[in-house]
């Protein structure tokens, strides 16, 4: 007796099904638009925070008396859930505008990037500063041609770990209108019962974090080539 042929696997491609891949080929530009508009408010949010996070971590290691404050400040920022923060921002930057959004993102990764600049500039050995002393140089140069290079690779950990986290919270974003992904998860999946937008957009967002954080290791590992052999020297 011949062996019975296994049915042939059938990709998901009804309405009812999980994704429906007609809906993906016809509204290619609607979940391009999304992503687009996911990566600049995520790019955005993060420039700023980094912009605002610097001076604050300088601040919060040279005067010791300000690093409570700043911290318990940031750390009170990230624990307000996003939804009550967009409502608290709605009555000053209005309910629905792109700069609600940023504003709470924005709050979210200063605690995480003040973090990790305070914790990679006062990971610079002392012996390196008295180098630089040694030679002629200034505190400002200190800090731009010694310290901040030395502290890149605890300042990108902080940039991937806002990064990775920015893009999940713009999803959320989606409640106000400024949603990227999260738009197409919310308008064109659950709120018309159909899941191929729903998984689509989670799908996108997880490969996004994946690529976002993979370019930014990527950038770290050329920024920082004196870190390259560590591993090697000590086997």
């Amino acid at each position: 007796m011949s062996p019975v042929a296994a049915p042939p696997v059938v990709l998901a491609n009804g309405p009812d099904s999980l994704v429906y891949w007609h809906w993906v080929d016809t509204h290619t530009d609607v979940i391009t638009s999304a992503l687009e508009t996911h990566l600049r408010l995520t790019g955005i949010a993060v420039g700023i925070g980094l912009v605002v996070s610097i001076p604050l971590a300088l601040m919060a290691r040279r005067y010791r008396h300000a690093r409570g404050p700043i911290l318990a400040l940031t750390g009170t920022l990230y624990t307000i859930p996003s939804l009550a923060l967009f409502f608290l921002l709605g009555p000053i930057t209005g309910y629905t505008t792109v700069t609600t959004a940023e504003v709470a993102l924005v709050s979210y990764t200063l605690l995480i990037l003040i973090r990790n600049v305070v914790t990679g500039l006062e990971g610079v050995p002392e012996d390196v500063r008295e180098v630089a002393r040694g030679m002629g140089y200034g505190p400002a140069r200190i800090l731009f041609r010694v310290e901040l290079p030395l502290a890149l690779p605890g300042i990108f950990a902080g940039i991937r770990v806002a990064t990775v986290t920015t893009i999940g919270l713009v999803t959320i974003a989606a409640v106000i209108g400024q949603g990227g992904l999260g738009q197409l998860i919310l308008t064109e999946g659950l709120q018309r019962d159909f899941t191929t937008p729903v998984v689509v957009g989670a799908v996108l967002s997880v490969l996004l974090a994946l690529v976002a954080d993979a370019f930014l290791l990527g950038v770290q590992w050329l920024l920082t080539p004196w870190t390259h052999g560590r591993g090697r020297a000590g086997r």
